[in-house]
């Protein structure tokens, strides 16, 4: 690294270089401590907030603080390879930044980086929100398998930014294209080429803009899954469901398969019950316990393959498939997939069989949309689907699942979902104490036998929340401290 006496050099002269190095983190915060590059301090100490500009954004780094007597360069020592090329992005367009950091025995670790106004001026820059969308998705993604060269963009996850003009799309595939897959990066490149083409029509120019929005407002994340505690786990399905011993055993065997191998398990959960058992509950659950996002798929209102998979781009009214919006709804690539209703799919009209479409998203092969032309990455998705009736599932479909039938519950059972789970959650919904509103022995008998006819605990949360609503009605106009429901008192309210 070379030397330079910045007393003896002119201030516009003064281009220092050197050539930093780059080190792998998966921190999700920068701090002090953790940061996201590190400046030469060994001449001067930097202040806390310093503006200035990145410049030759090849590898051979540094950036010009704005001192009061001119430009003053600080090499780049080390940066976190996520940031290579937004640092390369900032200094190519010669974005004046300003650094929030510290100056430690190692060198100034920069934490944070805001744009400010052009020129002279100190007030930060209304552009700013497209550098913290991209320094926020950074933080969020994985280092690079390899160290970053001067040609390896970054990419991270998002947060509630969208993009969807053609220069944030341009600008994001700059800074973070390279850590999309592999073959969504190749394949946004090509649709961009599209969106800006004179030599297409402008509806194929609107279908390319609109895919590449969708497809990168995506988070798309590795398949590594970080470990999780069955203890807490346990915990959660406790908390969330009653009995369901069979369930909660596969869940945890998940788990621990899940920290053994980091990656999900090749096989979902199908959940065969009767209506109203809490089939949709277990893979709330599910979702709580692995920390991602959710969606839902609800296969009795699909009657075309067509919504599933999409139309070709050649209609002008294409659009994608209810699987991608539901990845484009999470925003995120890993996520739980509620299938609901799997044996209610009907048979469409005369294009094949609905729920055969899900064999491609089942297989973690990925799934392939018409709209958007594009293989979707699906090793990181954990799919829970339901159902009513068994026998009326194809063989493939029952194959990627491993199969749980759920019995419904016991009048017994329904007395303690009743008083202890359903009545104390519903009177924590309404801010009430539970000793304001007491239903009694008798009482309870008395709402489990008035739905004695019903499958699964629906009809018990409904009467949970009339007598809880009766309860708080009675508190605030009549002035009573508490009501008490005994069989006489739970008939006249549920009718």
């Amino acid at each position: 690294m070379p030397v330079f006496d910045f007393n003896e050099v002119p201030a516009s002269e003064k281009t220092a270089e050197c050539t930093y190095t780059v080190f792998c983190t998966n921190n999700r915060e920068a701090s002090p401590e953790r940061p996201m590059l590190i400046l030469d301090n060994s001449r001067r100490a930097w202040d806390h907030h310093a503006d200035g500009r990145f410049t030759n954004p090849v590898r051979r780094t540094t950036f010009e603080f704005d001192g009061e007597s001119g430009v003053v360069p600080a090499d780049i020592l080390r940066l976190d390879a996520r940031f290579v090329s937004l640092l390369k992005w900032l200094g190519e367009n010669h974005i004046k930044v300003r650094l929030s950091g510290v100056n430690t025995p190692e060198g100034y670790a920069v934490y944070k980086i805001r744009e400010i106004a052009g020129g002279d001026g100190k007030k930060l820059s209304a552009e700013d929100g497209f550098l913290q969308y991209m320094i926020e998705r950074l933080l969020a993604s994985d280092a690079p398998a390899e160290k970053a060269d001067e040609e390896t963009p970054d990419d991270g996850m998002g947060d509630s930014m969208k993009l969807t003009s053609l220069q944030s799309i341009t600008d994001f595939l700059t800074c973070a294209g390279r850590t999309l897959p592999d073959n969504i990066h190749l394949w946004a490149r090509r649709n961009l080429a599209v969106a800006r083409s004179h030599e297409v029509s402008e509806e194929e120019r609107r279908h390319a803009q609109r895919a590449l929005s969708i497809m990168l407002n995506i988070r798309w994340k590795s398949n590594y899954f970080e470990a999780i505690d069955p203890v807490e786990a346990r915990r959660i399905l406790d908390e969330e469901l009653y009995g369901m011993e069979r369930v909660k055993q596969r869940i945890i065997e998940t788990i621990i398969q899940i920290n053994r191998t980091h990656t999900l398990p090749a096989y979902g959960i199908l959940i065969i019950g009767p209506a109203g058992t809490g089939k949709s509950q277990v893979a709330y659950a599910v979702a709580r316990i692995l920390k991602l996002p959710w969606t839902t798929l609800d296969m009795s209102s699909i009657n075309d393959p067509e919504q599933l998979t999409g139309s070709s781009r050649v209609y002008a009214n294409a659009k994608p498939g209810i699987i991608m919006e539901a990845f484009a709804a999470a925003g995120d690539s890993n996520l739980v997939f509620i299938i609901n209703e799997l044996d209610k799919a009907n048979a469409g009209k005369g294009n094949g069989n609905p729920a055969d479409v899900l064999l491609t998203l089942l297989d973690n092969l990925g799934f392939t949309d018409n709209y958007m032309e594009c293989m979707v990455p699906t090793g990181g998705v954990f799919p829970i689907a339901t159902a009513n009736e068994k026998a009326r599932i194809s063989a493939p479909l029952m194959s990627r699942f491993a199969v749980i039938e759920l019995p419904d519950y016991t009048p017994e059972e329904k007395k303690v979902i009743f008083s202890r789970y359903a009545l104390p959650k519903i009177l924590k919904r309404m801010s009430m104490e539970e000793r304001e509103c007491v239903v009694t022995p008798d009482g309870l008998d008395a709402v489990v036998a008035r739905y004695a006819e019903t499958t699964g605990i629906r009809d018990l949360e409904q009467a949970a929340e009339h007598i809880a609503a009766n309860a708080l009605y009675r508190i605030e106009v009549d002035h009573v401290t508490e009501v008490v429901y005994d069989e006489k008192a739970v008939a006249e309210v549920l009718g």
